[in-house]
């Protein structure tokens, strides 16, 4: 249960439920008793809980079975809920509208005879989630057993749909497309890019200006217009799920100190049925269904105690996180410091094993913003006397270029230079990867002409 994440967790206990009829789901109105009320993120509490049950004797029936449920709270009946006023489930059903479901549409709207018609169903079923082409005509003509030209002729048809510039077999024919539909034949923009789009990607602006004879601001002008053009038209309708991230652990700053709150939002509070318990000491019950009985109720028992368990392990761990890394907490990532699981292992007494499972795939809330377990955790780089976490680099790289001047970006060996005042002693293929990491392209890249 380490591994699992908050939703990964909630899932895991309602297969569960599922799968043990012994284990029940306390109703939401049932008050907590008080240790649960006072102490559900005390880690003494969490510690008593997570105790390592005795293993059962040689008699299963010796455990006080009506003492744990009387702890838990009597048996209960869930609330009927009236659904005849809920729509069909037929009215409930939603499709995405992706980039193939709208071209199809407006192919079906088309005058397009049926080999034409087939021919464009598989150009739009070889479309890229941006919208680009991506098999040969050629190719595609001699899967179809048609000819190259009319391959072409229907794809000029399919560029016509919206989004305009789809169905491009490159960036040039994408935005060009564009243009063409937005600017008359004649403008610059048209022409800039039907006949030295070259120039534009090597960024000779001012051969640009002596090829069609025209000033430099028209020149800046048209190319600013092609810069708004898009060159992923696809990407607009991408059906990609959006990834929702729910915070494991919330970390809240009381006067001085930092308090550590487990997220147990939608996790169940589970007991064993008191009903399967009662059934286990009647007489009538057979023996196999005894057997039955105490079988999934162990489970049911280890079952709650591991989620303690857990509880109590990630508590541990953030707490030695917070306790490393405090000056982060005060102060931002550039006091982050270097980190290992094994300063955290040691730290707590528990295997790195462990410390790695508990960081994996899990999100902590804190003041100054939402992180990984993992964000933590960092290589240390030399500076001065003492070491900076990597990360913390990283963040002084992107500050250093975000205040450049665009017309005169940084290189990676200024970057080097400037880290060098601060102590910060790194090689600037070093820097080169930070930036790569980081998403920032070199300065040649960067570098704005206008």
């Amino acid at each position: 249960m380490l591994q699992y994440n908050h939703l990964e967790m909630i899932d895991a206990l309602q297969q569960e439920l599922k799968e043990n009829p012994l284990l029940e789901v306390l109703p939401l109105d049932e008050p907590l008793n008080n240790k649960e009320a006072d102490n559900r993120n005390d880690l003494n509490d969490l510690e008593e809980m997570a105790k390592e049950p005795e293993l059962p004797g040689p008699d299963p029936f010796d455990v006080d079975w009506e003492n744990y449920l009387e702890s838990y709270g009597a048996d209960y009946s869930p609330r009927q809920r009236d659904y005849s006023e809920r729509p069909p489930l037929e009215n409930m059903v939603t499709y995405s509208h992706n980039l193939f479901r709208h071209l199809l549409e407006q192919l079906q709207l088309s005058r397009l005879e049926e080999t034409d018609r087939r021919i464009a169903l598989q150009i739009i079923g070889n479309l890229n989630e941006s919208g680009y082409l991506e098999i040969e005509i050629q190719e595609l003509a001699k899967s179809l057993e048609v000819e190259v030209s009319r391959v072409e002729q229907v794809l000029t048809v399919v560029q016509e749909f919206d989004p305009a510039g789809v169905a491009a077999r490159n960036l040039r024919e994408c935005l060009l497309n564009q243009a063409r539909a937005l600017y008359s034949p004649e403008s610059l923009v048209v022409r800039i890019l039907d006949e030295a789009f070259d120039l534009v990607e090597r960024g000779k602006y001012d051969g640009l200006a002596r090829k069609f004879k025209e000033p430099m601001e028209t020149v800046q002008a048209a190319l600013k217009s092609i810069s708004s053009l898009d060159p992923s038209p696809g990407r607009q309708f991408s059906n990609s799920d959006t990834v929702y991230v729910v915070p494991d652990i919330f970390v809240v700053k009381v006067g001085s100190d930092y308090s550590v709150i487990l997220n147990d939002d939608g996790l169940p509070r589970l007991r064993v049925s008191s009903f399967y318990q009662k059934q286990l000491h009647a007489n009538a019950s057979s023996a196999i269904a005894k057997d039955y009985i105490q079988e999934k109720m162990r489970g049911a028992m280890w079952l709650i105690k591991s989620i303690h368990q857990r509880q109590r392990t990630i508590h541990k761990v953030t707490q030695s996180i917070i306790k490393f890394q405090r000056d982060f907490f005060d102060r931002g990532i550039d006091y982050l410091k270097p980190l290992i699981l094994k300063d955290v292992a040691d730290d707590i007494e528990m295997h790195e094993s462990t410390i790695s499972r508990v960081t994996t795939n899990k999100y902590i809330h804190t003041p100054r913003g939402t992180f990984e377990l993992k964000f933590f955790f960092n290589s240390g780089i030399p500076q001065g006397l003492e070491s900076i976490a990597s990360e913390a680099v990283k963040n002084q790289i992107l500050r250093i270029v975000k205040n450049e001047n665009p017309k005169k970006p940084v290189s990676d060996k200024q970057i080097a230079d400037q880290l060098a005042k601060t102590q910060i002693h790194i090689a600037r293929r070093t820097v080169a990867k930070y930036r790569e990491m980081l998403g920032i392209p070199p300065s040649s890249k960067r570098k704005k002409k206008f």
